[in-house]
């Protein structure tokens, strides 16, 4: 058997993330495989679905494998980012018992978290896809876990707000409250020269006049009911893109999207998860490698 690669790459990041999952779990050994299973014993086994959804870190999963042992051999029978059913096979693996069952739960892990996000990610796409507004997600990520939680937000068919502090300027409501005022937080933020594009938070109509005045690239529009969205996108006539946020739920997004906002963005993708079921079956002992 051999690797099959898909389309992303495990960025260094990433690998380091995956290494010391590894080390956390593995400490200074595996005291149960060592104890019951030779050390030249092999197997083969698949990771199989327990539920319908998308699934997604199947390549993180492969990258955990092979970080633990780099001669496993593992073949990837799904896609990434497409609809699986329960009992549905996702991988093939077989190379050295030990190393197989030692990577399993930390393999799992990534992958039912990455499988999660992207599953709900997708109902929320679902939900709004006779609209034109995009499914963003936020910061709200466990530490450490930024990079794999955004990629099972794009896997899911949903978009990447900005990565961290470095790639946006999103003035909030306690920047604009310690400037003093929406105008004096951007003026501060344009003459830092960062070139970065503005975001402004809008808690009221008010603010949202006051941001279109200052010409800012895009308005968040903070709590507030689909009547507002609805006036502060009339009010704005396409010069701002739009972002709602805050109290959007499955049940409401939808109206959301239909008041003509371009974004929603969605915390619950990230700090709310359902980890996705799946789990590493044994299928066979091919016998001792002597």
């Amino acid at each position: 058997m051999g690797c099959m690669m898909i389309n992303y790459q495990i960025s260094p990041n990433m690998l380091r993330t995956i290494q010391q999952a590894l080390a956390e779990d593995n400490g200074s050994g595996d005291v149960t495989a060592n104890a019951i299973i030779p050390i030249n014993e092999k197997l083969k086994g698949h990771i199989i679905a327990k539920q319908d959804g998308i699934i997604s870190g199947l390549l993180v999963a492969q990258a955990v494998y092979l970080a633990c042992n780099a001669e496993i051999e593992c073949i990837l029978t799904a896609e990434e980012g497409q609809p699986v059913s329960k009992g549905q096979e996702l991988m093939l693996l077989a190379g050295s018992a030990r190393s197989l069952l030692t990577a399993e739960r930390t393999a799992l892990n990534f992958t039912g978290r990455m499988s999660g996000i992207s599953t709900l990610t997708r109902r929320y796409v679902d939900a709004v896809k006779d609209t034109s507004a995009k499914i963003l997600d936020t910061r709200k990520t466990v530490p450490g876990l930024r990079e794999f939680d955004k990629l099972a937000v794009k896997l899911g068919g949903g978009t990447n707000h900005r990565i961290g502090l470095y790639d946006m300027i999103l003035i909030k409501d306690n920047h604009i409250d310690f400037a003093g005022s929406i105008e004096k937080a951007v003026q501060s933020a344009r003459a830092a020269k960062s070139g970065l594009e503005i975001e402004v938070e809008a808690r009221t109509l008010a603010d949202v006049a006051s941001a279109l005045d200052l010409g800012v690239e895009r308005i968040l529009l903070d709590n507030m009911s689909c009547d507002m969205m609805r006036r502060a996108v009339e009010m704005n006539q396409g010069r701002a893109k739009l972002e709602a946020s805050g109290n959007i739920t499955l049940e409401n997004v939808h109206d959301a999207a239909q008041t003509g906002v371009d974004f929603i963005s969605i915390g619950a993708l990230t700090h709310s998860v359902l980890v996705f079921d799946v789990s590493f079956d044994y299928l066979e002992k091919p016998g001792r490698h002597e």
